[in-house]
């Protein structure tokens, strides 16, 4: 397989799948949903810090130079505080904020015992409703390109990082259909978008592979812009709403869901190299008896 054939394959797949699970996740009860989400949202914070600390620093820094060094630890830091500056102008993460209808109100009076009633569709929140399609359509592109940049420095490294971009993608597409749905859109619409949107990701990633196939030299840079985008959403984002529940049974099931993502990546990443090193070893055989 190649690797324009794999960044198109695994951008698409973990794009449509992340809303197709969303989707289900919408055809549960309302208390099971409930349930469910805080669980994905604790596997979504191991699998992200894995995916960075685990899989894209290590790679970014494998074969720099010493004296590179510094500048890519910059480039972490100045990719945190650049989303944090894009979550700001609500560009880079459109749902997840205290006053979000889908995750901090809706929560706030779920944990208070009060009934939140969201804003009917005729109260001419359809415009809400298209500003998040944009939205995730740019979010999803630059997923793109860096799981193109992955692919490009290692296909193992590449397989690990759509796997983290799925695992958060999931809950933040709940997000995105219920502000849908509350923005006036029918159900199969809400999934018509969303799955529009998602597609983005792979133009990401295509042009990842065409416009960063021959500048080797910056792919390691790429590469810890994606780590801090991880370690920003899992940090900034997810680890905060765990906190609203401190309970010892409830603590004990984060951890538990943290540890599973993180078991996840790891394995997924050693059976990543283990397929890759077969892939290379047949290569060497061919071009042995050729």
């Amino acid at each position: 397989m190649t690797v324009l054939l794999s960044i198109i394959l695994f951008t698409a797949l973990g794009g449509v799948l992340s809303v197709l699970a969303a989707a289900v996740f919408l055809l549960l009860p309302e208390h099971k949903q409930n349930q469910v989400l805080p669980h994905g949202i604790s596997f979504a914070i191991g699998a992200l810090l894995t995916g960075a600390f685990c899989g894209l620093i290590p790679h970014a820094f494998q074969d720099v130079p010493v004296q590179d060094m510094p500048n890519l630890s910059a480039t972490i830091l100045a990719g945190i505080l650049l989303f944090f500056g894009l979550e700001k102008l609500l560009i880079w993460r459109h749902c997840h904020s205290h006053a979000c209808e889908a995750h901090g109100e809706e929560s706030h009076h779920e944990q208070h015992g009060h009934e939140h009633h969201h804003p009917s569709p005729a109260s001419g929140h359809r415009p809400a409703g298209m500003f998040i399609i944009l939205g995730d359509s740019i979010h999803n592109f630059v997923d793109g390109v860096l799981i193109g940049a992955a692919f490009l420095t290692d296909v193992q490294l590449g397989i690990v990082t759509s796997l983290a971009v799925a695992a958060h993608e999931i809950p933040q597409e709940v997000g995105d259909f219920a502000i849908l749905l509350h923005s006036g859109y029918k159900r199969g619409e809400a999934l018509f978008y969303n799955i529009l949107a998602s597609l983005s990701t792979v133009v990401g990633g295509v042009l990842a592979y065409f416009s960063l196939g021959d500048l080797h030299h910056i792919l390691p840079y790429f590469l810890t812009l994606a780590a801090s985008s991880f370690i920003y959403i899992a940090v900034a984002d997810l680890i905060p709403s765990l906190h609203q529940k401190t309970d010892i049974k409830t603590s004990l099931q984060q951890i538990g869901f943290i540890l599973a993502g993180v078991v996840l990546i790891l394995v997924m990443q050693g059976i990543a190299h283990r397929f890759e090193g077969k892939l290379q070893g047949e290569r060497v055989e061919q071009s042995g008896i050729v």
